[in-house]
């Protein structure tokens, strides 16, 4: 079952400021030597910016092959929340921590930001978190300002609320099973670094989590395994992915087995999945249940992220959006060959060019994309 967190309620009441280097380079840690206390008319402007990332995030919690005592992070949030006074210390331990593991060459050198909060709604209950901001990369301001009479224009540099690097919310519940974690990473899946070195957590084996693994996971195995034939469009597939999908869709629970007879159908294929699955379990860190609740609202989303897109050696790419071929028909595209200029080609009809302005439909027309 799904936890019930809310934010609106959360307040940023102090922080810990470091500048965080990389330690193969031998950049140095500065680290702020008192707590910052956000002025109360400040924290809403603040908690805002600060809080935006975090939303629509899969749950982790902090994890360790022997004990969660021995995890650091995990004992610097338990320490925090049974006496916040040691906030200062336990933050500085944080950014000491994020500096000795930055040893990674693609690791970049940033700021970081370490805030202490108090009222997360979470569960019916309000509790405490802190947050952990780096920022690896600052962006110009222009300033107008008066100046005597006149006007003028000075730049600075500063972090843009919207392009912060890397995020991790420790909220004070579940401290017997490693907190309730969110993190984000916009470096993508494939850095490890923050959620595995630095923090040290794993998803939350929940209905939200495995029905976007499995619908992902299907996604990507049919999207590896279609078609070698040049001339099978990447709709196809995509229907195949929305078909898979389905399966999700008319169930309550998903259960492997079930899947790999109703959908995948074939023992090679079944194998070749099996051998998929294994691969994106090493990727995660931990191994995946095989029967679970489906999560709906999940399934949706990840029904959007589905996309036909047909790429040509030209530099034309052709967006299909679900639903535009039925049936796999092709009733708006046309293929064929020009014997003239030796190239392959796709006709497209339509009856109106929505990125145009508005105006009275255009007669029926037809536009070509040569390949």
């Amino acid at each position: 079952m799904s936890v019930k967190l809310r934010l609106d309620t959360a307040s940023v009441t102090r922080l810990v400021l470091a500048k965080v280097g990389h330690a193969q380079r031998g950049e140095p840690l500065q680290v702020s030597r008192s707590l910052h206390e956000v002025p109360e008319e400040d924290q809403e402007k603040l908690t805002g910016i600060f809080l935006k990332p975090f939303k629509n995030l899969i749950a982790h919690r902090f994890t360790h092959h022997a004990s969660l005592d021995q995890h650091e992070m995990n004992s610097c949030a338990k320490s925090v929340f049974a006496n916040p006074e040691r906030f200062l210390q336990r933050g500085i331990e944080i950014a000491q921590r994020l500096h000795a593991k930055s040893n990674h060459p693609n690791i970049k050198s940033g700021d970081l930001c370490i805030a202490h909060m108090k009222e997360i709604h979470i569960e019916g209950e309000l509790v405490q978190g802190i947050l952990i901001l780096k920022s690896e990369s600052v962006t110009p301001f222009l300033t107008i300002t008066a100046k005597g009479e006149d006007l003028e224009i000075t730049t600075i540099e500063g972090i843009h609320p919207e392009k912060i690097d890397k995020g991790c919310l420790i909220v004070d519940y579940w401290p017997n099973k490693g907190y309730y974690v969110l993190t984000f990473d916009r470096a993508g899946a494939d850095a490890r670094f923050w959620s595995r070195d630095f923090l040290g957590v794993e998803a939350v084996p929940d209905a939200a989590f495995l029905t976007n693994a499995y619908a992902k996971m299907a996604v990507s195995f049919l999207e590896e395994n279609k078609p070698a034939d040049e001339e099978s469009p990447p709709w196809e597939t995509a229907q195949a992915a929305r078909d898979a999908l389905d399966f999700f869709e008319d169930r309550e629970r998903f259960d492997l087995q079930d899947f790999e007879q109703a959908v995948l159908k074939n023992p090679d294929r079944i194998e070749a999945f099996q051998e998929h699955r294994a691969r994106m379990e090493q990727e995660q860190g931990q191994p995946l249940e095989t029967s679970f609740e489906i999560s709906k609202k999940d399934l949706v989303k990840a029904k959007k992220r589905i996309s036909a897109v047909l790429k040509l050696d030209t530099g034309v790419e052709i967006h299909v959006k679900p639903g535009t071929a039925e049936d796999n028909a092709d009733p708006m595209l046309e293929r064929g060959y020009d014997d003239k200029k030796g190239m392959k080609y796709i006709k497209v009809y339509y009856h109106r060019d929505l990125s145009a302005s508005d105006g009275p439909p255009p007669a029926p027309a037809t536009a070509a994309a040569a390949s």
